[in-house]
């Protein structure tokens, strides 16, 4: 979604310079106008001046989340645990709560349990009436936070009054916002997709050990499946085989993508949720096991969440058996399609 960023306050505020923060506030930091100073604060002070020196005259360090607020008239906070969040809001002196907020908003874009972002808004509107807390986790990864082409799971409904700012804010770093209907929903949406993806990434990790056992060459099976009924985002561009997807993770060493510690924690979540809700689940326990393993396993730990397939036993030296080179049909479909695409714009001039 475009954004005006004409239209945004001149002061910003960015907690958290992680693996997805700190490619979230860079965008932001690219997108705004060069009026607007972005306030910074992260618990390692070496990232905090890593990304000062970026544009030393449009970000300024500070030495706490209650300084970032004193600060700006928007907060943004990504960090990785709930705990941690709680650590950012509610600490006290050094909190964002601590602040005089105001009529400030405050956006926490953290994948944590709704519990914690519940009780963090709540004393947000005990304290700060004015204020406005929303919890709006993303999807799309490390690469989706450096190409700006994140999902928003925003948890408020389409006419709250300040859709238009969240909008327009959310826009500079994601191709996608979807408000979700109301406070805390948009970390369900993001728990709930993370499962999901969690499962598929199981799924197709062990459909890819089936077919290599059997003689299949990978690229063959993973083009049978992306025209049928097995297709999926995680078999197109995170595939789990090494080789199969040139940009993915796992042809890569699988350094880099969703860490496996975060998968399980986020699976673990929405296992809880479900639980917590009477919702009965036929594969949750089970994935959460293999996410648990994998964390601890020293061949997994700290690597892409996809890392799985290598648990599994899966064979990433398949090429041995299938050296002919074989077309695979998502890359060919798009080169297609630009090609299309290219001739078409030709024949308009």
């Amino acid at each position: 979604m475009a954004a005006a960023a004409s239209d945004l306050p001149t002061s910003i505020g960015w907690i958290g310079l992680g693996l997805m923060g700190l490619p979230m506030a860079t965008n932001l930091l690219k997108k705004t106008s060069e009026e607007t100073k972005i306030y910074v604060f992260d618990v390692v002070e070496q990232a905090v001046q890593d990304f000062v020196k970026l544009n030393e005259r449009r970000v300024e360090a500070c030495k706490s989340s209650k300084e970032v607020s004193d600060k700006s008239d928007i907060i943004l906070s990504m960090v990785p645990e709930g705990s941690h969040v709680r650590a950012v809001y509610l600490t006290p002196e050094t909190g964002v709560l601590e602040s005089n907020l105001g009529s400030k908003v405050l956006i926490d874009c953290s994948t944590i349990d709704t519990g914690t972002s519940l009780a963090v808004r709540d004393a947000c509107a005990e304290r700060h009436p004015n204020a406005s807390f929303y919890d709006s986790p993303v999807s799309g990864g490390v690469i989706g936070a450096e190409k700006a082409t994140l999902t928003f799971m925003l948890g408020c409904r389409e006419g709250d009054p300040n859709i238009k700012l969240l909008m327009q804010l959310l826009g500079l770093m994601g191709g996608n916002i979807f408000p979700c209907g109301g406070a805390s929903l948009g970390l369900t949406a993001k728990l709930c997709n993370n499962y999901t993806s969690g499962l598929i990434a199981i799924a197709t990790a062990e459909a890819m050990n089936i077919g290599i056992a059997s003689g299949m060459d990978p690229r063959v099976l993973a083009n049978i499946f992306h025209t049928s009924t097995a297709q999926s985002s995680i078999l197109d561009d995170w595939n789990p085989v090494p080789g199969l997807c040139p940009d993915a993770p796992a042809s890569k060493g699988y350094k880099g993508g969703f860490r496996v510690q975060l998968m399980k924690k986020d699976v673990g979540l929405a296992v809880d949720n479900a639980e917590r809700l009477g919702v009965k689940l036929a594969l949750g326990a089970e994935g959460l096991k293999l996410y648990e393993e994998a964390s601890q396993d020293e061949r997994c730990k700290d690597l892409d969440s996809r890392v799985v397939y290598r648990l599994l036993g899966g064979r990433e030296d398949w090429r041995k058996d299938f050296p002919e080179e074989v077309e695979m049909k998502k890359y060919a479909t798009r080169k297609a399609l630009q090609i299309g695409k290219e001739q078409q714009q030709k024949e308009s001039r």
